[in-house]
């Protein structure tokens, strides 16, 4: 009986934003960090701590029959700045190590990926990881799965057999696209080919504006998973939004086509390219100032979701910025949920005071030197109740961490007279309801929610917060959606929306 083919796994997950600190090693061990048979224990595990792309495609390999996993190391972390280089550098070492000791060993390789990688002196850590598996494995077939968010580089697209990009923003179907990882690999192992073709544009468009379920962005996923049902011949296709905040000399939007021949892979692309280039004055960031924000917060009729898209984790924000707390502490808002804030010094001594204690919070206290994201991370002070404390271990109950293993780190909620704000000791964005309901909070009865997130909360929080009910808010941090406030410097230029000049000649 045939033990099935052997398949090398690995991954390198992390969104990295330019303007933010340096991702350490840190990051990626109190996130996922995941070595040999650990991996694929995890993907079978109950909650896994990997996001769901390695847990869909070993299920799905599982269900279809023998075959030998031959995993080396899965890396991911919360969105932070590029990795420090040499953290990189040692990730590297483990995977050639790894890919070196099963060269002619292996049928295939899975690379969970996720496209927006920067290193301290790397533009492009995916395709070196891509091209370094091709230099080590040759000529196998070789699928990788990319955040939408991925910015294409023509390597990434060289150097595997099938690119698969998610489809949804929220990301609510990793474990699909990990389980359509495992199908096309399987099609290239019993010897079909695939061809790829990649057409970019000069389009950058803000977080806000690539929602997937309406706009012009979702009419242009849309488009190409209703033209791909009609040919036969198409495995794939990926509209990759893009990252602005990686900063790349790649950024632009960019369709990924797959298919059985090259001429059905360039046509599709360029098609959906042209649906992009159609919409380009779409691409928009629409948001409400701080001022508005805090009227609605105080009279609105139905409760409302205010999202702090400027300072969301979840692009490389720090999670600290105190300019909605402060504007809505003012105007006295009552009925108010915020979370989560990333201040470990704050929910470390909240935990030291203990469940009722009352003292003067003092949020983002200043330590050591300060440094460029200090502009938006000044300081605040509150009288304010411990109202619950907890360990911060979590299951994601909705979203894109349903089922996952999550750890916040000591986390306290503060009762700062109207609002109840949770403060976390590692950072990540407030996607989840289960962060603010392990505190014993009901999100149900709050008048209203502020989040620290930029769009993946609304995969959580849907079931209390239609998207008439969310209000996104203008305010300073290092995520903010009008791109004219960052200061670029191997961005692609001109692009849209930055430059209105911008242009973009297809092919005739």
């Amino acid at each position: 009986m045939s033990a099935g083919p052997r398949i090398a796994l690995l991954g390198f997950s992390i969104e990295c934003n330019r303007f933010a600190p340096p991702a350490t090693q840190r990051d990626f061990d109190t996130r996922c960090w995941l070595e040999g048979e650990t991996i694929v224990a995890d993907a079978r595990g109950p909650a896994p701590k990997a996001l769901a792309e390695m847990p869909g495609f070993v299920a799905d390999m599982d269900a279809a029959g023998p075959w030998q996993p031959r995993p080396i190391l899965l890396a991911m972390a919360e969105p932070n700045g590029p990795v420090e280089q040499p953290v990189f550098d040692r990730m590297m070492a483990a995977w050639r190590a790894g890919l070196k000791a099963l060269r002619g060993e292996v049928e295939g390789a899975y690379a969970v990926l996720h496209g927006a990688g920067l290193a301290t002196a790397l533009d492009d850590p995916e395709g070196a990881l891509q091209a370094m598996v091709r230099e080590v494995l040759g000529d196998i077939p070789f699928v990788c799965s990319y955040d939408l968010h991925a910015n294409v580089s023509d390597i990434m697209v060289r150097d595997c057999d099938a690119f698969i990009g998610y489809r949804t923003n929220p990301h609510l179907d990793m474990r699909e696209r990990g389980a359509e990882s495992a199908q096309l690999l399987r099609r290239l192992l019993a010897g079909e080919k695939a061809h790829r073709a990649l057409v970019r544009l000069p389009i950058v468009a803000p977080t806000v504006s690539m929602l997937t379920a309406a706009g012009p962005y979702a009419e242009v996923i849309d488009l190409g998973q209703e033209l791909a049902a009609l040919d036969p011949a198409i495995w794939n296709v990926s509209v990759m939004g893009g990252f602005a905040y990686g900063d790349t000399p790649f950024n632009g939007m960019a369709v990924v086509v797959t298919a059985s021949d090259q001429a059905s892979a360039d046509g599709m692309a360029e098609r959906l390219a042209r649906a992009a280039w159609a919409r380009r004055d779409r691409f928009v960031a629409e948001l409400t100032s701080l001022r508005t924000a805090t009227q609605r917060a105080k009279t609105s009729p139905v409760p409302l979701a205010f999202a702090d898209v400027a300072d969301n984790p979840g692009g490389g924000g720090r999670g600290n910025t105190m300019h909605i707390l402060a504007a809505f502490l003012a105007a006295g808002v009552e009925g108010c949920l915020m979370g989560v804030i990333h201040d470990p010094l704050l929910a470390e001594e909240a935990h030291r005071l203990g469940l009722g204690a009352r003292f003067t919070a003092r949020f983002n206290r200043p330590q050591g030197t300060l440094t460029a994201e200090d502009e938006f991370s000044r300081p605040l002070e509150a009288e304010a109740e411990v109202v619950a404390l907890s360990d911060g271990r979590v299951t994601g109950r909705r979203g894109i961490f349903a089922g996952t293993a999550m750890t916040l780190g000591a986390t306290a909620a503060l009762r700062l007279g109207g609002i109840t704000v949770v403060v976390i000791s590692i950072r990540t964005q407030c996607a989840d309801p289960a962060f603010l309901e392990h505190l014993g909070l009901d999100i149900g009865a709050a008048r209203c929610v502020v989040v620290k997130s930029r769009g993946h909360f609304r995969g959580g929080f849907d079931e209390f917060f239609t998207p008439d009910r969310i209000v996104e808010v203008d305010a300073p941090g290092l995520t903010s959606p009008i791109l004219t406030r960052f200061a670029w410097t191997k961005l692609p230029r001109p692009v849209l929306p930055i430059d209105p000049d911008a242009h973009w000649n297809p092919k005739r």
